[in-house]
């Protein structure tokens, strides 16, 4: 990035970070989108904690049933080395609706607001009403707790539908809105005591396919799509599975017997050239693991997982079913994204939050008629930081040269176009991992590195760093890495938070946001 662009971006942050700060003002943009109309409808569908396992194409052994999302792939470009922005969902989900990297925004992970902290901060769906789309959502698209999905960003949105039925998403109070009572009997389904109250799977007791928060969220979007529009639309839905707890009907756990999972592979030894960091990433959730592992269910939770992902691909099916039944069909681009991945025992880790493969690389499609090459598959490195820059590009909207993203135009129209820029996944202040096409590189904030050739080792088995003949690799990907970190935004803590009007009062400054 030229020294220019970074000046251009500093200033503006200058503008939209301060609490209370008036909006970017852009003389003329009025003028330029009338010239250059938005010629589609944009389908905006994010699912959680999905590792790219859905066509087959990586790290599983054994089958995936994704027929939906391999659909999708035959209508567009499907990216097969695609990573997300940051490794946990907040600061992940943040930087693709801000199109602002962790390291430029300060949203380094689940305990932070982005909006009080950039309150005039132009997010994708605020910039598509700006230049004349009606804008509608349902389900997790910013991080799930209110405070991260203010109704100002929207002209329609479906609250969390399973806020009167806590039991979806554990016994915590997660969202202002939800009832906490008694754990269901049975619970914990998994049969496994002892785990975080969201780290559970099973089938609900007593509950259809449609009473699930994930049907009820696409039937909001499918009947958004039945509607007549007088004008063009930006809809968002946003599936939780397959984020814990891993509950969907039984049928989905039956494609997935059990004498037939494949258990992701974890050499014992795998964690010996690991530098500190790195160890401390995997060690973070190590006991969940453990226990499941102590009673023999890891196979049981690989089942859950996958049969997580198709439960999330029969919905979307049903979301695809109604675009095309709609008169939509041909003038709607679909965007299909995962915050990020997951670890099922790899690297002795069990969850996300990690700078590895597992935990950063995701499925990511994109249809676009009349641009996207049908059936294409792109190899190239990607990140989620691409989506808004793409869709300005593919829409016609006003650019903004702040975003830290690169438009994904010419890959979409030529998947096989070429590209020097490899994809950056940042997780906590300072560390940073550089996925090229062929390498990953990941340097942490004590100065710890690895390296790992993918054309060689793609389970990333061998850390490299520490060889002399990769010196030249290590330094033209390390110069992708920021040179400086934005501070660490405050916490949800340092704000009252106030649910019902969606406003913030910062305790010391007593400034109020909303």
């Amino acid at each position: 990035m030229s020294e220019d662009k970074r000046a251009s971006r500093r200033t503006f942050l200058r503008c939209t970070l301060g609490l209370g700060a008036a909006a970017v003002s852009f003389p003329g943009w009025l003028a330029a989108a009338k010239k250059s109309a938005p010629r589609s409808n944009v389908l905006f569908v994010a699912v959680d904690d999905m590792r790219d396992w859905t066509a087959g194409l990586n790290g599983y052994a054994g089958k995936v049933h994704t027929p939906n999302q391999q659909r999708l792939a035959k209508m567009g470009v499907e990216f097969t080395r695609a990573y997300c922005a940051s490794p946990v969902c907040c600061p992940s989900r943040t930087a693709v609706m801000t199109g602002l990297m962790p390291y430029t925004s300060g949203i380094y992970n689940n305990g932070q607001w982005w909006k009080p902290h950039m309150p005039a901060l132009v997010t994708i769906p605020l910039h598509f009403r700006t230049h004349g789309y009606k804008v509608a959502g349902a389900g997790k698209i910013f991080h799930h707790t209110a405070g991260n999905n203010p109704p100002s960003q929207w002209d329609e949105f479906q609250r969390l539908v399973f806020r009167d039925d806590p039991w979806y998403r554990g016994a915590k109070l997660n969202y202002p809105w939800s009832k906490v009572g008694p754990p269901p009997k049975g619970f914990p389904f998994s049969r496994v005591k002892g785990l975080p109250h969201e780290n559970d799977w099973g089938s609900l007791p007593d509950k259809d396919e449609a009473d699930y928060d994930d049907a009820k969220t696409v039937d909001f979007a499918i009947e958004y799509l039945q509607r007549k529009h007088g004008k063009l639309f930006f809809l968002a839905c946003g599936i939780f599975r397959p984020h814990l707890p891993w509950y969907v009907p039984k049928k989905y756990f039956d494609l997935y017997p059990l004498d037939k999972i494949k258990l992701p592979e974890a050499p014992a030894d795998d964690l010996d050239d690991i530098p500190r960091e790195g160890r401390a990433l995997s060690k973070a959730r190590r006991s969940d693991l453990e226990k499941i592992t102590s009673v023999g269910k890891r196979p049981a939770a690989v089942q859950a997982y996958l049969a997580s992902i198709t439960f999330a691909d029969a919905q979307f099916g049903r979301l695809l079913d109604a675009l095309a039944r709609s008169p939509y069909a041909d003038n709607t681009i679909i965007v299909f994204w995962s915050d990020h991945g997951w670890h099922l025992g790899e690297k002795k880790h069990w969850h996300k939050m990690t700078l590895w493969e597992e935990a950063t690389r995701v499925p990511f499609i994109i249809s676009a008629p009349g641009v996207a090459k049908a059936g294409g598959r792109c190899n190239r490195s990607v990140s989620l930081i691409d989506i808004y820059p793409t869709l300005i590009d593919l829409c016609g909207l006003k650019p903004k040269p702040e975003l830290d993203g690169q438009s994904l135009a010419d890959l979409l129209r030529n998947p096989n176009a070429e590209r020097e820029r490899p994809a950056v996944t940042a997780y906590r202040r300072g560390q940073c991992a550089v996925r090229s096409q062929r390498w990953r590189y990941i340097r942490y904030s004590d100065g710890g590195q690895e390296l790992y050739d993918h054309d060689n080792d793609p389970n990333e088995w061998t850390n490299l760093a520490g060889r002399p003949k990769y010196k030249a690799v290590i330094a033209d990907l390390a110069r992708w890495i920021p040179k400086q970190f934005a501070p660490n935004a405050p916490s949800k803590g340092a704000y009252r938070f106030d649910p019902e009007t969606y406003s913030w009062t910062h305790k010391k400054t007593g400034k109020k946001s909303g």
